[in-house]
């Protein structure tokens, strides 16, 4: 992006009790699109991991805190919903991890994230469309990473924390169209 549409500035810089791991497929990580480092931006105990990289496995063992209650955000049927009551029935502070790249590199990473033994698979309910309008869908009940994150920390910690991250989000949506020719400042 252009410096002067640069939104380092008015990114929030958060330092909340949830801790935030994202798994990122290696190949995300150098697309201009990834909605996954704004997360990392905005939150301050968050971290990156990368997976498929060859000869470099994915190590995760270190999640598996019993002091923390681990979360893993995907959005399979048979998962729980992440809700207020949900979280009430834990009161450890929560560890997210959220998978990040294409709808088919997450499924395949799945696998390996549901080996955790202290991991529960948390969904979010049905809300709004997404409004990241960058990437194409095939669904428009798909959401960015960063939108589900902002909805799940919605949730786990406020809807304040969620109306600041997704107040940043759609400036970068905003700024990124414009850059294409898709829309005004």
């Amino acid at each position: 992006m252009h410096a002067q549409l640069c939104i380092c500035s008015a990114t929030p810089r958060l330092d909340l009790a949830t801790r935030l791991i994202v798994v990122m497929h290696f190949r995300e990580m150098t697309k201009p699109t990834s909605t996954a480092i704004l997360a990392l931006n905005a939150l301050s105990h968050s971290e990156c991991r990368l997976h498929g990289e060859m000869h470099q496995p994915l190590d995760l063992e270190d999640l598996n805190d019993p002091n923390r209650r681990l979360l893993v955000l995907y959005p399979d049927p048979n998962a729980t919903t992440l809700s207020a009551s949900f979280l009430q029935q834990d009161d450890r502070p929560v560890t997210l991890l959220v998978p990040d790249g294409t709808w088919r590199q997450v499924a395949n990473m799945r696998r390996r994230l549901l080996g955790l033994p202290y991991a529960e698979t948390v969904r979010l309910s049905e809300g709004p469309p997404g409004e990241w309008t960058v990437r194409k869908t095939t669904n428009p009940n798909q959401l960015s990473t960063f939108e589900a994150i902002a909805r799940a920390y919605g949730i786990i910690e406020s809807p304040h924390v969620q109306n600041e991250l997704e107040t940043v989000f759609r400036l970068m949506v905003r700024r990124i169209r414009y850059t294409r020719g898709l829309g005004d400042l």
